[in-house]
Parts: structure tokens; C-alpha cells; sequence
């Protein structure tokens, strides 16, 4: 694939062009349907600015706690980083240069929390909105993926071949597109949360039934992801074992909040 375009004269990356055009369509969706909700679209749009914030900062930290190895091994070696010509920016972005969706992820959710408790929002109004919007952005995103050549799959005989990754080990073999099968299943996750916010099916719960649906699928698309050099521990990558994390937490968050849920039910009915 092509990972730039170019347009008066400038390299423009498409992993960004498709970042920006989830961000667009995603907030839009999300504009149309803060309407149906308790939701102000002025917080709404600061709550959005927080939690993007929170995911930039959450995906280059994750990034960074992977390839902590790299950085260990880099300074544990000063003659090598002085013959290397490395300086402290050059350490900065090999270790914080990359980023992680589940750390954008957790950061993001993180960000959006605080900023709406600290407003005193309907917090499970605004989560519902960004359950169907985080899978629409991140449909766009993937694409941007493929094209970029990054997050690239296994090797796969009827696959893409890329020549111009900037991931030197992507290129020159055919490899299976994970990313375009992301994408898509990120799409249906979208239109599932969209049917279930305009039903009011598990009003306030959106973001468990996005967690749900997304973390088992990233596991089993894990399996055909190439790019091992993102961590495996103990025969599963990074982003499986916070599948599996995710998958526990949000299912004993369920049991706790019916067990608190009929506690109540009972003191009111006594």
C-alpha cells in the first residue's frame, strides 16, 4: 500500500487522513444523536477534547511500558548510545514514538471520566454516546492501518504485499489484511451499539456491551496479527491479555452493580 499521500508538494501520512475522517463522521453521528439523550453538545464536545486528550497520553504510555526492554538494553549500554549518535529526544521517541489502541482506549474512557465527574454530568448518558463512537472512529482508523502498512497481519499467500512501510519487516511479504477485517468488524460492533442506543436496550451499560464485543474480537484477531514485536507473554500478546483483563473486569462490574442493584430493590420494598 501507499502510507502517504502526496498533496501540494507535502507528505501527508493516510493513517492520519483517516484518523481525521473517523473523528469527523464519528462526531457528527454523535452530534445527531446527543439529542436523544440528557446530553448538552457544548459538554459534550469538551468531554470528547478530554478524552482525546486522555488517549494520546494512554497510547504513547502503553507504548512505552512495550518497549521498555528496548529502553533498558539502549542505556544500559551509554558507549553504544554515544557511537549510535542517540541523544535524549532520539530515546523520547523510540520509546514514546509508537502508540497502542488499548492504551488510547483506557486513557480516553479515563480522561472522559474525570472530566465528567468533575462537571457533574449524566456520566452513563455521555458513556452511552461514546460506546457507539469510539467502534465508528476506530473503523476509520484500521483502514488508515492497512494503508499505512502498519498493525500488519501474518504472512498469507493470497494477501497484500507492502513495498513502502515504514516497518521495514512489513514489506516485501504477502500478508494476511487483519486490519481491513478490524475495520469491518469494528462496523458491525458500531451498528449493533447504534440499534441498541436508539431501542434504549441496556440504557446506561453501552460502553460494557462495546468492551464485550470488542475484546473478544481483538483476542481471536490477535492470532493472525504479525507485528510480534508488540510483546508476547506466555504464548498471547499484549492486547489479548487486556482482552481477557477487560472481558473479567466488565463482567464482575455487572455481577457487583446487580448485587448492589437488588440490595436495593429490597431496602425500598421493606
Amino acid at each position: 500500500m501507499i502510507p502517504n499521500l502526496s498533496l501540494f508538494g507535502k507528505e501527508i501520512s493516510f493513517y492520519a487522513l483517516m484518523s481525521i475522517a473517523g473523528i469527523l463522521v464519528a462526531g457528527t453521528v454523535l452530534y445527531f444523536l446527543a439529542s436523544r439523550r440528557r446530553v448538552v453538545r457544548g459538554e459534550l464536545l469538551h468531554t470528547a477534547l478530554t478524552a482525546g486528550g486522555g488517549a494520546l497520553i494512554g497510547s504513547h504510555f502503553l507504548y512505552a511500558l512495550i518497549n521498555i526492554p528496548l529502553f533498558v538494553a539502549v542505556i544500559s549500554s551509554p558507549e553504544g548510545i554515544l557511537q549510535n549518535g542517540w541523544d535524549l529526544l532520539s530515546l523520547v521517541l523510540l520509546v514514546f514514538g509508537g502508540s497502542v489502541f488499548y492504551g488510547g482506549l483506557l486513557g480516553g474512557l479515563a480522561g472522559g471520566y474525570w472530566y465528567a465527574r468533575h462537571r457533574r454530568l449524566e456520566i452513563r448518558e455521555y458513556a452511552d454516546l461514546f460506546a457507539v463512537g469510539i467502534p465508528l472512529f476506530h473503523s476509520f482508523g484500521r483502514v488508515g492501518c492497512f494503508l499505512s502498512g502498519c498493525c500488519y497481519g501474518v504472512e498469507w499467500a493470497p494477501g497484500f504485499t507492502y513495498q513502502y512501510s515504514l516497518i521495514e519487516s512489513a514489506n516485501g511479504v504477502s500478508r494476511f489484511p487483519v486490519q481491513l477485517f478490524e475495520s469491518a468488524a469494528n462496523l458491525l460492533i458500531f451498528f449493533v451499539l447504534l440499534v441498541c442506543f436508539l431501542k434504549e436496550v441496556r440504557r446506561g451499560r453501552l460502553i460494557a456491551l462495546y468492551l464485550l464485543c470488542y475484546a473478544p474480537m481483538r483476542f481471536i484477531l490477535e492470532f493472525w496479527r504479525g507485528d510480534r514485536y508488540r510483546g508476547i507473554w506466555f504464548g498471547l500478546s499484549t492486547s489479548q491479555w487486556i482482552s481477557l483483563i477487560l472481558v473479567a473486569a466488565v463482567l464482575v462490574a455487572i455481577e457487583i452493580s446487580r448485587f448492589y442493584g437488588g440490595k436495593k430493590k429490597t431496602k425500598n420494598k421493606a
